[in-house]
């Protein structure tokens, strides 16, 4: 593989990338259910065709004051398996990116989110953080979030 397509987004003034193969779909903000005593990483869940999705505010997990409005896209990406849904400022482009121009991620102990990154780029004067969308979650996240994902039941079969 000699280039990769990054999907880009923006958290405040950061600008992040993720592989475009992770995204299954973009969706304009939806009606959220709120869960009474879910965890903090947990924004809500939104009922997408008949499935129950979980979204987790990255601005939240990455410990940045929350957007004015709320969330601007949610990108749906699969979680060990599930679909998540990760609610961001916006979505912007689609960039390729020779793979050999990613550089490994800061390895200062003390830069806040570095273990979230699989790499940064520079394309077009832009600087892209590269998410890796694995690492946003520890083992026992993955099953929490597994746990609320799944189909919507319908008449009878409440």
């Amino acid at each position: 593989m000699q280039e990769l397509q990054l999907a880009s987004f923006r958290l405040g003034e950061n600008r992040f990338a993720v592989d475009i193969m992770r995204i299954k779909e973009i969706l304009l903000p939806q009606v959220l259910c709120a869960m009474p005593r879910a965890s903090r990483m947990l924004e809500g869940l939104i009922n997408l065709r008949g499935t129950v999705i979980p979204v987790v505010n990255l601005r939240s997990r990455f410990e940045m004051e929350p957007r004015f409005g709320g969330a601007g896209k949610l990108m749906i990406v699969s979680v060990a398996g599930r679909p998540v849904a990760l609610a961001v400022d916006d979505v912007e482009e689609v960039v390729t990116v020779p793979v050999q121009a990613i550089v490994p991620p800061p390895t200062l102990a003390d830069v806040i989110g570095a273990d979230y990154l699989l790499g940064v780029c520079l394309c077009q004067s832009v600087m892209y953080l590269i998410l890796d969308i694995d690492a946003l979650f520890t083992p026992v996240e993955r099953l929490e979030l597994g746990s609320f994902s799944g189909a919507v039941p319908h008449g009878d079969d409440v």
